[in-house]
């Protein structure tokens, strides 16, 4: 393993702290209920969405700045409210993200051209 393969939690947990505080601070922790975030993550994925309504794939050329710097905000949203999520329910995302991907790979083996499920 290199050094840029192995696991680095520090990013996401800094993130956590940040979301902890930045709800604290507000007096909201007590809003930031696992349905409640989950609700609000559903939201803002929808807004992602919006974004390439009517796009034919939404691809970096039919992106002008405004619509790139607009869903980059967006996707910090759904991230910001994943990691409280996560935080919440005590979910390591790191560790979750790379079992999941191990499960992957399995089920989809390296050489497969069509999805199954």
């Amino acid at each position: 393993m290199t050094t840029s393969d192995q696991p680095n939690q520090s990013d996401l947990i800094d993130l956590r702290d940040r979301t902890r505080q930045f709800a604290l601070a507000r007096n909201w922790a007590q809003y930031h209920t696992p349905k409640n975030l989950a609700m609000a993550m559903s939201v803002e994925v929808a807004e992602v969405a919006e974004h390439f309504q009517w796009m034919q794939t939404g691809a970096l050329p039919e992106l002008d700045d405004a619509t790139r710097a607009a869903v980059r905000h967006e996707l910090a949203d759904v991230l910001l409210y994943l990691v409280q999520l996560a935080d919440k329910l005590d979910v390591d995302l790191h560790a979750a993200a790379v079992e999941k991907m191990a499960l992957n790979a399995i089920k989809y083996p390296e050489g497969l051209t069509s999805l199954r499920t």
